[in-house]
């Protein structure tokens, strides 16, 4: 994978494609971060995205310009949870985080036109690794020995048609008014 690429979720890309039709032109700050993220992703099914990679929900510890680290849950909008505990991608670090694999950085420059390097230094929850934990606890997880929900049948075995009855008119309907 390339330093640039990122790994997403088929529902955080459709999120990010939603949030680029909405941005307010060149001058948005996020319009340039979200063309980068969706130019350079990998899209995955739920089940298929690694743990290591940061998600919509995910907690995780980061660091910026290699600081002090930060722990924070990435979201898709601004939460009304104590100040802190969030990180919604509407902010330009979230937005970087989004896709990332443990041990990556993102790039970028903000508003301030300061570059900022943010790398992703462990994820520490991620909700599609622990349904599928929960769904391999229970057993529901075991595709190989999944029965088909659906019954094929071939044929109708030689049912025979009925005209429908004509009275003098035409077909004896009705009509909607009889019910």
């Amino acid at each position: 994978m390339s330093a640039e690429s990122c790994i997403l979720t088929t529902k955080d890309f459709t999120i990010l494609e939603v949030m680029r039709d909405r941005c307010l032109g060149r001058e948005d700050p996020l319009a340039l971060l979200l063309k980068r993220k969706l130019d350079s992703a990998l899209v995955v099914f739920r089940d298929d995205v690694p743990a290591n990679v940061a998600t919509l929900s995910s907690r995780v510890n980061f660091s910026v310009n290699g600081g002090e680290r930060d722990t924070r849950v990435i979201s898709d909008g601004n939460m009304s949870a104590p100040v802190g505990l969030f990180l919604p991608i509407s902010n330009p670090r979230g937005l970087a985080l989004l896709g990332l694999i443990e041990g990556q950085e993102f790039c970028f420059t903000d508003p301030d036109r300061v570059e900022r390097r943010v790398m992703l230094e462990q994820v520490l929850y991620q909700p599609e690794a622990v349904r599928r934990e929960k769904e391999a606890m229970s057993g529901l997880s075991r595709p190989a020995t999944r029965r088909p929900v659906l019954r094929l049948v071939h044929s109708a075995g030689g049912a025979v048609r009925q005209p429908a009855p004509v009275g003098p008119e035409g077909f004896d309907d009705p009509g909607p008014s009889a019910a």
